[in-house]
């Protein structure tokens, strides 16, 4: 019978093995994606700058090579192009932030931004330092929802953000018109998203929060080139619908090789705040059954109240209360996704997975 490996038995392996004038090794470098082990079997993907390359083919012999030494006898190793290594990135950017989580959502109407706010408070409310970006710039709501009506200052030839219920906020919002419609093709979203991380004054965070537009595309993809982030949190309803589009988002995350920290229920039922009676509006458990299908975290599920709405609409986010069911369960989403956090950050690679 075959012997089976841990893929932390792979990785060790593979932490011998370097680029010519590397001084790290091709674990550590965040090069190493996609371990899948099964019995007598490794594959793995190997990030390269060009595939085609004699030097990739040499790298990825040597992987091969490290992973039989340890007795494996069918190693595949796919060498793929993608998003500059983890360690290559442009590294002055948020050299103060510990993590970085993006909150999405295959689909608009689901909540997503209520969600990352309260998320952020939170954790705020936890004790952590946070931080509060707004990255839809179609359609920014972070600063309403947060009832932060005086914008940035410049100091020191930066961005000052204003800071909110102790979280600092950043949003396209605080520099257009209401009524402004924005037009903006990739490369001006790249630019703003650039801006928006390396011109502003987020000083030192345990958490910067990342609220995106809904779906899949130029912003997400800018993000995921620009920094490492920590993980995505994936937020959908219980309808078919909602989640197949969720999955959609997910697929993009796990393209751009950035962690799935979680998938949230919002909405998941309706609390009668007269009588106590839930009612499962639209289905219920949706979306704890795809995240166990698909093998991601449940953070967790939201009821659908009309406190949450005006207590948005009234830029007082819900999670600042504490005995309500909802701030309650914010409260417990964030836990879960704190959890989540340290487990993502100690990965010495993302999507591992073992059959």
């Amino acid at each position: 019978m075959a012997t089976r490996f841990h893929p932390q038995d792979i990785l060790r392996a593979l932490s011998s093995v370097r680029e010519p004038g590397r001084d790290s090794d091709i674990v550590s470098r965040g090069l190493v994606k996609n371990v899948e082990v099964g019995e007598g079997r490794v594959s793995l993907v190997l990030l390269a700058e060009d595939p085609g390359a004699p030097a990739a083919a040499r790298l990825a012999q040597e992987a091969k090579k490290a992973i039989e030494a340890l007795g494996v006898e069918d190693v595949r190793v796919q060498l793929v192009p993608g998003p500059t290594p983890r360690a290559d990135r442009q590294s002055g950017l948020l050299p103060e932030v510990k993590s970085t989580v993006a909150v999405a959502s295959g689909k608009g109407g689901v909540g997503k931004s209520t969600v990352a706010v309260n998320l952020a408070v939170a954790l705020e409310r936890s004790g952590a330092a946070v931080g509060l970006l707004d990255t839809d710039v179609y359609g920014p709501s972070v600063p309403h929802l947060m009832g932060s009506r005086s914008g940035p200052s410049v100091v020191e030839g930066q961005i000052e953000p204003p800071v909110q219920y102790g979280i600092k906020i950043m949003s396209t919002a605080y520099f257009l018109p209401v009524e402004e419609a924005v037009i903006w093709r990739g490369p001006m979203l790249h630019k703003a998203i650039h801006q928006f991380l390396g011109d502003v004054r987020w000083g030192r965070l345990d958490y910067l929060v990342i609220d995106l537009p809904p779906g899949t595309g130029d912003v997400q993809l800018s993000l995921a080139q620009t920094i490492p982030l920590t993980g995505a949190v994936i937020v959908s309803t219980p309808q078919d619908m909602a989640l197949e589009v969720a999955s959609k988002a997910i697929a993009m995350f796990r393209k751009l090789n950035v962690p799935i920290l979680g998938l949230i229920e919002n909405m998941s039922y309706y609390l009668c705040p007269h009588c106590g009676k839930r009612d499962d509006i639209f289905g219920h458990g949706g979306a704890r059954a795809a995240a166990q299908s698909m093998q991601f975290p449940f953070l967790g599920e939201i009821p659908l109240d009309v406190h949450i709405r005006t207590s948005s609409d009234a830029g007082q986010p819900a999670s600042l209360e504490d005995s309500t069911p909802y701030a309650q369960a914010f409260r417990a989403i964030a836990a879960a996704l704190v959890a989540q956090v340290e487990r993502a950050r100690q990965e010495t690679v993302g999507n591992i997975r073992i059959e």
